[in-house]
């Protein structure tokens, strides 16, 4: 397939066409996607989270930047960095918002960054369905790092924890993430805690409650599945502080993100990580596979008789699942 050629030649165009189907789920995309499938499985997915106003873009543009100056010992060139930013859907378009684009322009004009930006489309947990498909194209192109940026709608923010293999919770001082991360469970999926606006009042305090938690809720790395903790000794998750709009912290961060990469390695997580990502994946995918069979197993008409009688209350939902399940059997 050309396009699949172009884009391991590294045509820049190509990606983002390729990218632009896979967003769009048409038949081209999926099928390039399936050709390049086994060239993915080597970029260290980098996930970043946290609530709205906590800085995650600004800190993603500076880790951008850090990766790109660190050239690995052998190496002639720098890392290849993908970005994938998920941004709210414009309620008039349906599009991404584009926020994270402005806060990214200084990274314009680099040949070996590739920012794309796409929509949450609706979906809940902060990504979008095919942002998996995105990262594993860049993945398949070269991209040795991949950084994805979720929504940042708040306490939905754990699919992130499902799809990178490093996972950064960014807060912020005076914002209440402390108490938000409890009650979202983000201490839970978080591999590294940033403190990002640490120039900020309260920015001390808010790094000894996030330590204290730690210390109280997490011996070890509560992120770390079952499976993880069976393969090797616990993560301590660490706290970074960092000035996003000076590029402070962001050499000690870097150095946090590349020894969980190799923690990852040497204690077989990365290759655990690796198969519940997969797993994760073929869920949805099923689930979404599914539930449009089923739709499109139905006669027409039927699934909205059915809906008319659970708004009328006539019907609860679970007794409607029961009747359009028997009815499909029983067809």
């Amino acid at each position: 397939m050309r396009l699949v050629e172009n884009v391991l030649a590294g045509d820049r165009l190509a990606l983002a066409r390729l990218l632009s189907l896979i967003e769009n789920q048409e038949a081209e995309g999926l099928e390039a996607l399936a050709d390049l499938y086994p060239r993915t499985g080597h970029a260290h997915m980098i996930g970043v989270t946290g609530a709205p106003g906590t800085g995650k873009s600004t800190l993603v543009n500076q880790l951008v930047r850090r990766l790109r100056l660190s050239t690995p010992e052998g190496e002639d060139a720098s890392i290849k960095v993908g970005v994938v930013a998920v941004d709210p859907s414009s309620p008039f378009s349906g599009g991404a918002i584009l926020g994270d684009r402005i806060r990214m322009r200084d990274l314009a004009g680099d040949p070996g960054v590739f920012v794309r930006s796409m929509a949450s489309r609706g979906a809940l947990g902060g990504l979008a369905s095919t942002t998996g498909g995105v990262a594993q194209a860049l993945d398949a192109a070269g991209f040795a790092v991949i950084l994805i940026e979720t929504v940042g709608a708040g306490q939905a923010e754990v699919d992130i924890a499902r799809t990178a293999h490093t996972t950064v919770v960014v807060t912020a001082p005076g914002m209440g993430d402390e108490v938000q991360a409890i009650k979202a469970g983000i201490l839970e999926i978080a591999d590294i805690l940033v403190v990002n606006k640490a120039d900020l009042p309260g920015a001390k305090n808010a790094m000894r409650v996030l330590q204290a938690m730690l210390e109280m809720g997490c011996p070890g790395n509560s992120s770390m599945s079952g499976e993880e903790r069976d393969v090797g000794p616990a993560w301590h998750v660490p706290v970074v502080c960092t000035i996003s709009t000076e590029g402070e912290g962001f050499d000690t961060l870097l150095d946090r993100i590349l020894q969980h990469r190799d923690y990852l390695h040497a204690s077989g997580g990365w290759s655990v990580r690796e198969r519940e990502r997969q797993r994760a994946a073929l869920d949805a995918l099923i689930r979404e596979t599914l539930v449009e069979r089923f739709h499109e197993s139905q006669p027409d008409g039927k699934f909205e008789e059915i809906l008319e009688k659970v708004v009328e209350r006539e019907l609860s939902p679970w007794q409607a699942v029961r009747e359009l399940l028997h009815r499909e059997n029983a067809e």
